[in-house]
């Protein structure tokens, strides 16, 4: 038995809750990780993992195995980084994952720098604005917007995109200039974003000095930020994007700014990943890397 195939097979296998999304992530047959598990069980001569029709879980003996085994492959991960990073750059394969505007107009683009700097890493970028298991769907890390609710995961703060209230010309042509918030809230049409999750419309919200306007007067929605961008640019109605997505539309003209003395607070992105991974060293430098090149490249709010 290889024992230290078997130890990480039993960590997948309880990190992802299934053999088969197990197999998948090791890129080994099923057959082959239920036969590391059971010759890891009769090796250590304890019960570790109950399977069910429905679940697979650690008994209580594999929990106590799962935090010893996760500890000690965590600091061979990191000795072994520490002395093949003397002699070779970090290498292997990324899966990573990140909305779909900051994926498509911020990430994708400068990932030709990163290709330059580390070519022995590959990269597959999953695009999408829902929430996921990264644990289960065998993501390394995720780029996310707004607060950190996953104290799971180990954060890094990556930056915050400021806003932009804008509206293309035909759809001003159409309906006037607003004045004011209460102007929007009264006499116009919102384009928004709205949460998957809960199907719930995102607020335009407006502030300037102690005064405060949420309005909520949608029309259109959609859940992808590529999509509100599109809605707008369609004159559709007026909303809210982050400025660094929609300044080539603004430089182009097919939207405008309205209200510049109204401002909505900024929304931090961090990067997050869970915590035995940290001594991955394709990981750490890719983690570094977002966090240099676009904490330096993106407005930030101080």
């Amino acid at each position: 038995m290889n024992q230290l195939l078997a130890m990480r097979a039993f960590l997948r296998v309880v990190d992802t809750g299934s053999f088969s999304r197990a197999a998948d992530q090791l890129a080994l047959p099923r057959s082959t990780v239920s036969k590391l598990i059971n010759d890891l069980e009769k090796h250590l001569g304890v019960k570790l993992i109950q399977r069910t029709t429905r679940a697979v879980a650690p008994t209580s003996d594999g929990q106590a195995y799962y935090e010893h085994a996760m500890r000690w492959i965590a600091d061979l991960d990191s000795v072994e980084s520490a002395v093949r990073g003397k002699k070779l750059k970090p290498s292997g394969h990324l899966r990573i994952d990140a909305p779909a505007a900051f994926a498509n107009c911020l990430l994708i683009p400068k990932l030709a720098e990163f290709h330059r700097a580390y070519p022995d890493i590959t990269i597959a970028v999953g695009i999408s604005d829902r929430p996921l298991n990264i644990v289960e769907e065998g993501v390394d890390c995720v780029i996310r917007a707004g607060r950190l609710d996953d104290m799971a995961m180990i954060g890094r703060r990556v930056t915050e995109l400021q806003y932009v209230t804008c509206a293309a010309p035909a759809y001003l042509d159409r309906k006037g200039i607003p004045s004011s918030p209460d102007d929007i809230r009264s006499n116009h049409d919102a384009a928004c974003y709205f949460f998957a999750a809960t199907g719930k419309a995102e607020l335009l919200i407006f502030e300037r000095g102690a005064e405060r306007f949420e309005i909520g007067n949608c029309v259109f929605s959609t859940n992808e930020g590529n999509g509100l961008k599109e809605m707008l640019v369609a004159g559709l109605g007026i909303g809210q994007h982050f400025r660094r997505i929609v300044q080539p539309c603004l430089d182009s003209g097919e939207l405008v700014e309205i209200l510049e003395d109204w401002s909505r607070p900024a929304m931090p992105f961090h990067i997050l990943y869970p915590p035995n991974r940290h001594q991955n060293a394709r990981l750490k430098v890719f983690v570094d890397w977002v966090i240099q090149k676009f904490g330096a490249d993106l407005p930030v709010t101080e």
